[in-house]
């Protein structure tokens, strides 16, 4: 799993900074919790509304300003707490709780200049992250996660137990006036790696802040400190006090603004392993640090589920294609068995016809075949007589029939279950790396669709389903028509059933399990030779053919497409196609071309 950046002292006081001269005060108009990590406490100034965003995700705790909540469902009892004890007041304050810790103090008030009502205490401190509100005698009225006496003694945190700020280190704090030279022999003072030796001298600082500041001063993170030259401790010690004054100013606004006053941050931006609040380092400009945090956090919380629930599905479908093909296998065993069931009547119809040359006892007899004359040779039961013998044989034959007849059916369902599972198989192949939230989206549909058709359970509750529907790949044809591909069975039932019209052509790979293509025409339109192959090679692409070097791909028109009645999603049935040779190559080559790869 990838590490995320963690918010650490520094992004959060110049974020509440930047949040500050805006939004404080505010009228609390909404609470809405997003998952069990995130609330959004909706913001109405005069100036306008906003959402403050407050998470206390392991690996991604953050509070910023943030995009509008998706419309789902809310289950959660935590806010419908936060939503009784603070609508319709006001956010009057955003403090820091205690000099140099990840806890904030949102304190709510009837109106500004009152004394406040409530406090929402906000711990941005990694995997013991958490949200908590309280009274104005600070006794806990909700935590989003309690902390039992048993999972804690240090530090339980319970309804009606006072709140108690979580320990303070004890690493010595920075500060403007402490002259370099003592600095400097604070670092040095045991050899190591330099960005060790800051991390584990002073307070306040993350692994990325550290990090960001060595290489703003040209040097190198994990240089060791007694390589240093003294103009190379001096650079260093300029980026020091540079991150001190800016953090310096930031905290002291926060703690006496005033409507004049103006935070002067440094630009923040992405980094090439994470993002940088001093502007450190950045190779992406953003505007603002909400901006900042609220895309970073969102796309690297959905790289990683996008990663889970693909190794989720895969995994789960892979397990139930194979047992899926072990049956499909038996039953083609049972069904190779009742192809001799014509040769055990024949057995016994050659023994009934020659009872005389049958002797007591014996285990088998060599007889001449009716049309060839060829000797076969039948196995008897010397226990039984000749016509004993013939019916055996012939209650062998009734009994192989009837299996054929039983089996078959069995079979024709395990392989239509086969070509189900291969064609989920497929979609969730093509989904490679995580590029946009569509990706996510088209996964999440693969798994609901897979709950539909009982080969995932769930717990969730129904409200919570994706409904926000996932889109098709989209190209354009040498001649400029549309093509469209579908990236799961919803998209592809869609696509052939719902998007298509009487003038378009569909496209699927022959045989072989893999996306449905519709390439678009408009009314009079005629689809050149180059835009047939185009669609041809990206059917190929798209199934289960994809490396191989050429593909049949069957087309046709729409109204010749049909869904058998009870068929599993993205199942259909074709006539009147015509045949041509995909090229997934050719795919590939035009897709490094788009990226600037030449091949």
């Amino acid at each position: 799993m990838t590490t995320l950046q963690q918010v650490d002292l520094t992004t959060l006081i110049l974020t509440c900074a930047e949040i500050h001269p805006q939004w404080i005060p505010a009228r609390v108009e909404q609470v809405y919790q997003r998952d069990r990590y995130t609330i959004y406490l909706g913001l109405r100034t005069l100036k306008g509304r906003g959402w403050l965003l407050i998470s206390w995700h392991p690996q991604a705790a953050r509070l910023c300003m943030g995009a509008p909540p998706p419309k789902i469902p809310d289950t959660f009892t935590f806010s419908e707490q936060l939503r009784h004890q603070l609508n319709g007041l006001a956010l009057v304050a955003i403090n820091q709780a205690a000099p140099w810790e990840r806890v904030l103090d949102l304190q709510f008030a009837r109106r500004p200049q009152e004394p406040a009502l409530w406090h929402l205490y906000v711990e941005i401190v990694g995997k013991y992250s958490n949200t908590i509100l309280t009274d104005s005698e600070n006794m806990i009225v909700t935590p989003a996660h309690q902390v039992s006496s048993q999972q804690s003694s240090v530090r339980p945190i319970q309804t009606g137990e006072p709140y108690l700020l979580p320990p303070s280190l004890t690493d010595t704090i920075p500060t403007l006036e402490e002259a370099q030279p003592r600095w400097q022999s604070r670092i040095g003072l045991i050899p190591g790696k330099l960005n060790q030796r800051l991390l584990k001298t002073y307070r306040g600082l993350s692994s990325a802040l550290v990090n960001q500041m060595i290489q703003a001063a040209n040097l190198e993170p994990e240089q060791l400190t007694e390589s240093l030259t003294p103009e190379q401790w001096d650079n260093l010690f300029s980026q020091w006090q540079n991150w001190l004054q800016v953090l310096s100013y930031s905290t002291q606004f926060l703690r006496s603004p005033t409507e004049s006053s103006k935070v002067s941050s440094p630009q923040p931006g992405f980094t090439r392993s994470g993002y940088s609040a001093m502007g450190w380092q950045i190779i992406e400009p953003v505007k603002t640090l909400s901006e900042l945090l609220d895309r970073y956090y969102w796309k690297q919380l959905a790289q990683q589920e996008f990663a889970q629930l693909k190794h989720q599905l895969q995994q789960k479908i892979t397990n139930w294609r194979k047992k899926v093909g072990h049956k499909a296998q038996t039953f083609q065993s049972r069904l190779e068995q009742s192809d001799n069931a014509d040769r055990y009547k024949h057995h016994a119809d050659l023994l009934m016809a020659n009872l005389h040359q049958w002797e007591s006892g014996t285990q088998a007899i060599a007889l001449p075949d009716f049309e060839t004359g060829e000797i076969i040779n039948i196995a008897l039961q010397p226990e039984k007589n000749a016509v004993q013998n013939a019916q055996h044989l012939y209650r062998q034959h009734q009994k192989l029939k009837r299996a054929r007849k039983a089996v078959e059916p069995l079979l024709a369902e395990v392989n239509e279950e086969i070509g189900y599972l291969d064609r989920v198989l497929v979609s969730l192949e093509q989904i490679e790396t995580y590029q946009d939230t569509g990706d996510l989206q088209t996964l999440q549909e693969i798994r609901e669709e897979l709950i539909a058709q009982k080969y995932l359970e769930t717990s969730e509750p129904k409200a919570s389903k994706t409904t926000i529907t996932s889109e098709p790949y989209q190209y354009e044809t040498p001649s400029g028509f549309q093509l469209l591909v579908g990236r799961n069975n919803r998209q592809n039932d869609r696509l052939t059933f719902r998007t298509a019209g009487d003038y378009d052509l569909w496209f699927h790979s022959q045989q072989i399990a893999g996306s449905h293509v519709l390439l678009r025409l408009p009314p009079g339109a005629v689809a050149e030779e180059v835009d047939l192959q185009f669609a041809a090679n990206m059917a190929a692409y798209y199934s289960q053919a994809r490396h191989s070097e050429q593909v049949p791909v069957a087309y046709t028109q729409p109204k010749y497409v049909f869904k058998p009645k009870g068929a599993a999603p993205g199942m259909a049935i074709y006539q009147k196609e015509q045949v041509i040779w995909g090229y997934p190559q050719k795919v590939v080559e035009k897709l490094l071309s788009d990226l600037g790869v030449q091949t």
